[in-house]
């Protein structure tokens, strides 16, 4: 075996471990957020219409298609849990739909941006997943997992400088200490 051939066997090893790594420590933080999540979609309940006005008819319609509407609950906590225990099973796109639901609750709210981004980039939809993290950090550009999301997103399909960027910000921004070891991690594995 050739230099050049121990070199991409290692670097394909490398990417695989690593893509487990981050999964595991986003794992660990979603599991640890239900309790938020619980006093924060109550809050959306009260907060938010069930269809806010930038949801236009022809959305409304796709949300109710067989599949998406037959999930059941409309309650945001109840349809949050799904879409993690989706998660969580690997059905992807049962997860996606899910969280696009959770969005016709709460539009702006980043963390649902993240888990779409997430769950749209193990779908094999890596150009969806980087605009919903983009519309996330519109949404809230101080939301230090969405930045670390967009990194691992970008370093997976190559885009070095972009992961780069969206990982040192990830390390500059938030108090979440794990993060920040996680983006600081992924930063040493950029070529």
């Amino acid at each position: 075996m050739n230099r050049d051939s121990k070199f991409w066997i290692s670097m394909a090893v490398f990417q695989v471990f690593f893509a487990y790594a981050v999964f595991a420590i986003t794992r660990d933080y979603y599991e640890i957020d239900v309790q938020q999540k619980t006093s924060h979609s109550s809050s959306i309940v009260q907060s938010a219409p069930v269809w806010p006005n930038s949801i236009s008819e022809a959305e409304i319609d796709r949300l109710s298609l067989p599949g998406l509407g037959d999930l059941g609950p409309q309650d945001p906590l109840e349809i949050y849990r799904q879409a993690e225990q989706f998660f969580a099973n690997g059905q992807y796109d049962r997860a996606a739909n899910s969280y696009e639901q959770l969005l016709a609750f709460s539009p702006n709210d980043a963390e649902i941006h993240n888990n779409l981004g997430l769950t749209l980039h193990y779908l094999g939809r890596s150009n969806e997943a980087l605009q919903r993290l983009n519309e996330g950090i519109s949404a809230d550009p101080q939301n230090q997992r969405i930045w670390l999301t967009l990194g691992f997103v970008n370093s997976q399909l190559g885009n070095t400088e972009e992961a780069r960027s969206a990982l040192t910000t990830a390390t500059q921004i938030g108090s979440d200490e794990s993060i920040k070891r996680s983006a600081l991690q992924m930063l040493e594995a950029l070529p």
